[in-house]
Formats: C-alpha cells, sequence, structure tokens
C-alpha cells in the first residue's frame, strides 16, 4: 500500500481523537492529505535580536538567552509565573498566566534557550507572555527552518490544543516517515525547461523552507502543477468531446440564412460578428457537438447571431430553444427576434411560467409534430412535459444563472440517431457579463470561446461621471435639458435582499421627491419594483418604452431586459451599494440610440477604498473586460461565479488572480503536451499519465455540465 494513503491517525503524535479532528475540520483524512495542507504564510526566524534592540512595535521577535530567576506573582484573579530571562545586553521578563506547575517544572536555570513570540513594554521593561521556548542545541538539530509556516486552522483546533506547533511537529514526523516517497508527476523535459525544483524539494521547501529563494521556487512549481493538471483535464475533456460526442452535422447553408443575411439584416454586421459567425459555422459543419462560450457586451449585437444560428439549425431540418433566466429577458429575446424575422417563414413561440394552459397546449403539439421552429422560453423549457421533435440547438442566456441539474436537463432533449440513442444538440452558451480571461481559462477552459469585442457602427461610447448627493440639484438640471431634447432618462434604486424593507422605503421617497422635483403635466414617471404584480410592471415598462412616460424609477429589476433607444441617462442612486459588474450592466442600458447617453453614479461622501476604486474604474472605462479583471482582483473568482459555482476551483496553493502568469504558462504547456500526445502515453509521460488518472479520480471539477 501507498504509504500516503495511510489514516491520519497512525501518525505519530495523532492518535484517534486527534485524526477525529483533523478530518473534521481540515478534511485531513490521510498522510497525503497533510502534505498538501500548505501554510498561509511564514515567519521570518532567520534574525535574533539582542534584548537591547527590542522596540515596542507588537512584533514577534526570536532572542537567545537564559533564565535566571523565576517567581511566582499574585494578582486580582489568580497567578502569573515570571521568569526573569538574561542575554549579554540586557535583561526582560517571561510571563505565564496558565500552566504554572508544568511550566515551572520544565524550566531549567542557566540553560541557553532560543524563545520567540510578541514583545510588549511595560514601563522600561520589556516582556514576552508564553513564550515558544527551545534550548538552542535542540533548536539547531531541528527541522524546523529559519522561515516558520503558519498554518490554517480554526477554532476548535486551537481550543484542542492542536497549535501551529502542534501541525509543525507532526509535519515533520510526516516527512521523517515518508521522505522517499514523493514520486515525480512532471516530465523531465518540463523540469528543466522552466528549471522546476522537483517534487521532492518542492514539498519539502514549502514547509521547510530555509530561506525566501527556495520559498519561492517551491511555491512557483506546486502552483505550476496544481493549475497544470486542471488545463490537462478541461483540453483532454474539450479533445475527448470532439471525437466521442457525436454531434448533428448541419451540412448545409440554405434558403433561410442566405435570405437573411442578403436581404433582411437591419444593419451592417462588425467584424466581430462575422467573426463568431463564421466559428460557429465551422463547428455545426463538423461531426461534433458544439459547445462554444460567446461573450459580448451589453449592445453588441449577440441576438442577431443567435438568430442566424438557429436558421442554420432550421435549414437544416432542426428546431432551436434560447433559454433565458428571467421573464423579462425572455420577453424580451422574444419580440427582439421575432421583430427580426418577421419577413421570413419562421414560427417563434414564447413559454414561461405565466403562459396561460390552452396556449401551453399548443405550443407542446407543435414541438412534437416539428412545426414550431424556434422555443424562446425560461426555466419552463426544462419541464418534462416539453418534448421536442428534433432539437438541434440549444442556446443558453446568461448560463451562470442557472444550476448544473438544469443544464443537463436541457442536453437530453436532443434528438435520436438511428439506433434510439440520444444525440445532444448543439450548445451555445451567450453572456454579457464579460468573464476576464484568467477565470475563463480555468471555468470554461473546456469551451470554445468567441468574443465580440466590437460595438455596431454609430455607437457612441457612454460618458460616465461620479457625482455626490451634494450636487443633485445640478444632476436634476441636467436631466430638465435631456428631457426636454426628448430623450428619457432611467433612475436606479439598490436592491438588497436582507434589507428589502429598507430599499423599498428608499425607493419610495426616492419617487415621491423626483415626483415634487419633476411634477404633472410637465413631466410623467414610471416605477417598477420588485412588489408589484407582473402585469402592472410589464405596463409601466411598456409606458416607458412607448415613450409615454419620461423617467423611469426602478430597483435592480431593469438590470437585464428594457431595450429603450431613445432612453440617454441612466442615473444610479447609492451607486456604492452596487458591484462593478451590476453597474457595468445598469449603464448598458443607455447608449441603445444615435444620441450620445450618460450614466450618472450618485453616492454619499464616505466611500470605502473599494468602493472608490469601482467608481473610478466605471469612469475610466467602458471595456467589460477590463471592468471585469477590476471585478476579479476587488471580489475573488468565488463572488464572481455566484453560489452554484463558487466551489468549483476550491484550489490547494495557486489562486487563479494572483497567478495569472502562471496560469498563462501551464494553459500553454498543457496544450503543447496533448498536441503530441493525447493520450500521454509516450515512454517520458508515464509518470504524468500515472499521476493524471489519480488526479482525475480526486478532483472532480466537472461538477457542471458546460
Amino acid at each position: 500500500m501507498n504509504l500516503l494513503e495511510t489514516p491520519i491517525e497512525y501518525l505519530k503524535g495523532v492518535g484517534p481523537n486527534r485524526g477525529d479532528l483533523l478530518r473534521k475540520e481540515l478534511n485531513i483524512h490521510k498522510y497525503g492529505d497533510l502534505i498538501h495542507l500548505f501554510p498561509n504564510r511564514y515567519i521570518d526566524r532567520t534574525r535574533y535580536f539582542k534584548i537591547n534592540q527590542l522596540q515596542n512595535n507588537n512584533s514577534e521577535v526570536q532572542i537567545i538567552g537564559k533564565i535566571i530567576h523565576i517567581k511566582t506573582v499574585e494578582q486580582k484573579r489568580g497567578k502569573r509565573l515570571v521568569a526573569t530571562f538574561i542575554d549579554d545586553t540586557g535583561e526582560m521578563e517571561l510571563v505565564w498566566f496558565q500552566g504554572h506547575k508544568w511550566i515551572r517544572e520544565s524550566l531549567k536555570l542557566n540553560e541557553v534557550y532560543v524563545i520567540f513570540g510578541k514583545v510588549t513594554q511595560f514601563g522600561s521593561t520589556f516582556n514576552m507572555a508564553h513564550p515558544e521556548m527551545e534550548v538552542l542545541a535542540e533548536h539547531k538539530a531541528s527541522l524546523r527552518s529559519a522561515m516558520q509556516p503558519v498554518y490554517p486552522s480554526t477554532e476548535k483546533l486551537a481550543n484542542k490544543g492542536i497549535s501551529n506547533r502542534v501541525i509543525n511537529k507532526l509535519m515533520q514526523q510526516l516527512f521523517i516517515e515518508t521522505h522517499v516517497l514523493f514520486s515525480e508527476t512532471l516530465p523531465n523535459y518540463l523540469l528543466d525547461e522552466l528549471k522546476l525544483l522537483s517534487k521532492k524539494e518542492a514539498l519539502f521547501n514549502i514547509h521547510f523552507p530555509k530561506n525566501q529563494d527556495l520559498l519561492s521556487k517551491a511555491q512557483f512549481r506546486l502552483k505550476f502543477e496544481e493549475l497544470f493538471f486542471i488545463q490537462l483535464q478541461l483540453i483532454t475533456k474539450n479533445l475527448i468531446r470532439k471525437h466521442k460526442i457525436k454531434g448533428l452535422p448541419f451540412k448545409t447553408i440554405g434558403e433561410n440564412f442566405t435570405n437573411f443575411y442578403n436581404h433582411h439584416l437591419p444593419f451592417d454586421l462588425t467584424n466581430a460578428q462575422k467573426r463568431v459567425i463564421k466559428e460557429i459555422r465551422n463547428d455545426l459543419g463538423s461531426n461534433a457537438q458544439m459547445n462554444r462560450l460567446l461573450q459580448g457586451d451589453v449592445g453588441s449585437g449577440k441576438t442577431i447571431v443567435a438568430l442566424l444560428c438557429m436558421l442554420m439549425a432550421k435549414d437544416n431540418g432542426f428546431q432551436s430553444c434560447l433559454m433565458a433566466p428571467t421573464e423579462i429577458l425572455a420577453t424580451q429575446h422574444y419580440i427582439g427576434l421575432t421583430e427580426l424575422a418577421k419577413n421570413l417563414n419562421i414560427n417563434i413561440q414564447i413559454l414561461t411560467g405565466s403562459t396561460k394552459t390552452k396556449e401551453r397546449k399548443v405550443i407542446h403539439e407543435a414541438l412534437e409534430n416539428g412545426s414550431l421552429d424556434i422555443l424562446i422560453g425560461t426555466h419552463a423549457l426544462l419541464e418534462d412535459k416539453v418534448v421536442f421533435k428534433n432539437l438541434g440547438l440549444a442556446i443558453i442566456d446568461e448560463q451562470h444563472r442557472f444550476g448544473v441539474e438544469q443544464r443537463s436537463k436541457l442536453w437530453k432533449k436532443g434528438s435520436q440517431d438511428n439506433e434510439g440513442a440520444t444525440i445532444p444538440p448543439h450548445i451555445l452558451v451567450m453572456t454579457a457579463t464579460p468573464i476576464p480571461r484568467t477565470l475563463a481559462m480555468s471555468l470554461y477552459g473546456d469551451l470554445d470561446i468567441s468574443v465580440i469585442d466590437e460595438l455596431p457602427a454609430g455607437r457612441k461610447p457612454i460618458q460616465t461621471v461620479h457625482r455626490y448627493d451634494s450636487n443633485r440639484l445640478k444632476v436634476w438640471r441636467f436631466l430638465k435639458d435631456e428631457i426636454a431634447k426628448g430623450r428619457q432618462v432611467y433612475i436606479v434604486y439598490p436592491l438588497i435582499q436582507e434589507s428589502e424593507k429598507m430599499d423599498y422605503k428608499d425607493l419610495m421617497d426616492g419617487y415621491e421627491s423626483i415626483s415634487r422635483d419633476f411634477p404633472l403635466p410637465q413631466y410623467s414617471i414610471s416605477i417598477v419594483h420588485g412588489q408589484m404584480k407582473p402585469a402592472d410592471k410589464e405596463e409601466e415598462m411598456r409606458r416607458f418604452a412607448a415613450g409615454k412616460t419620461n423617467i423611469m424609477v426602478a430597483t435592480t429589476v431593469i438590470e437585464v431586459g428594457v431595450n429603450v433607444p431613445n432612453a440617454s441617462v441612466m442615473v444610479i442612486e447609492s451607486a456604492e451599494r452596487f458591484g462593478l459588474s451590476q453597474l457595468h450592466q445598469l449603464r448598458g442600458r443607455v447608449g441603445r440610440g444615435a444620441e450620445q447617453s450618460y450614466c450618472i453614479l450618485m453616492t454619499g461622501f464616505k466611500l470605502s477604498e473599494d468602493s472608490k476604486i469601482r467608481m473610478e474604474t466605471m469612469v475610466r472605462t467602458n471595456d467589460g473586460f477590463e471592468i471585469s479583471e477590476v471585478d476579479l482582483k476587488l471580489r475573488g473568482p468565488g463572488d464572481i461565479m455566484g453560489k452554484q459555482q463558487s466551489g468549483v476551483l476550491n484550489l490547494q496553493i495557486a489562486d487563479i488572480v494572483k497567478d495569472k502568469e502562471i496560469l498563462q504558462l501551464a494553459r500553454h504547456k498543457a496544450i503543447q503536451l496533448l498536441k503530441e500526445d493525447a493520450a500521454m502515453e509516450k515512454p517520458v509521460h508515464e509518470a504524468l499519465r500515472k499521476a493524471f488518472i489519480e488526479v482525475s479520480k480526486k478532483k472532480n471539477i466537472w461538477n457542471y455540465i458546460s
């Protein structure tokens, strides 16, 4: 048996009770798990201080000296043990508040000790409470190195006496028992080319680094390895899918596509749109199932790309569906697509939670007999009753809002081949939330990615400004000028679940003061918030879209969905309470027409550092990708992906924000290796292949079907 598989309680110094705690608190089940418990930080113990060099700055220091006197001092509650500690430059006190008897017995007068701890000053005397102590001879002989690791811990472990020092001792014991067992996982040519430490050296130096240089090399090696194996998995998965998962071949570019492309395009496509359509056409024409992520900023023209793909499906005798996370968004897609396809002979329907039973029946029948070409909807598309005759293409909008099971249901609604097996539909995932490159490489590394990175011609960049509440009168004057030019305005208030009542009050107070400043009959105002009935919301939105009202006061319901080209100003109240990607999404609601549009971020004066960075970023750039990079730095990967997917990247040592360069290098090397030896069968890859199989068993990063 591999020694690293040994249950942790068998390690000398652990035993059943501690073993149980380590399992529950740190998920350490066996020797191998403990080896991979990496330190959070290190304390530099390369320096020894003299007593006359000490300063009252609360830092941790180590000193060599000896104890010349020990006494017990009475205090209000209990006693304290005080020892006088000297070196050749002066004296200080060591203090213990607990464990007197045991400590008193273990201390030897005039023995040379190395002490370590935080120093505080009382009057002219320095003291150190509960110091770590080691006899100098032992200190020199121990594995404990100059850079002292600090391991992750929990309150429970600390309370039960499993301190950092204990974990350090267990780690030493583990290395004594297993030091020869760390077999190399990476091929020699990679180690040479990248000048990487061996696996054995890296693991030793991450736990017991002799100096900063060796520590950095160990960290680089282990981070590279972790990211390299993730990339190997993602890319292998992509290759397997292309070879194994049959796709429905869309062989022809037929009448519907060419007719629309040549005669009914409402505007010239941008080069980016043309490039993306070409990429998708190549996928659909190959015999493999397409799995593509289409990223395009708000207003970049993803809908028209989606329609062209659906027309390709129709030309090849297949149905398509488009699934959106909310009813508002589904409705907007429906309106947009019906408008675009009005001159084509195509049957498009919408299915949401509020579709009437009678209409549902008609839709279900048309789907099953194949007379329905395109179905747009919300989660309602996933119901078992929804059966397609031959689903060839599924488009998912803003996919991070859908859970795993939901997507796999859609996957199973594909067509049957001659043997009766289900062929999954081609999948196109669309998002207007730009995903930073690093995150895309790790989370969607198995998807092919297309990016629409230019806006349609004639669109002017939105001007964004940040104003404090004290400038409100000026802002209102500006709104009146815009309305006088015939434009419309959004004023958005935050809505955060925990404080819904408070937010509702803010919204209503805001609405009342806006009504006073923009009185009838000269101005007319719409209001939309979460507590209204869907029908009332729709009506208010419709009035605004039709230009019957000048101002739309709303909570973030409008973040996705309403398309009003005539609206040219977006005012975001309490902008500091929004995340960057939300601010960017909201800003994208204006700037849909040819006129100059504006986004005004209103905040109070008191702003946290993060809020300041968010406001500056919004004012500085309109580029969604740049904004998403800043967002990733501020919030970290877990938050950006939302709850369903934050567990995807439980990395042990790498950090995809800070280690962006290492991630890119790892991906590059993984692609190179798989191009030359996809099955990792060459003798030089033997160790790598073994390790890859092991990692694939353990690390299931496929907890979502893309």
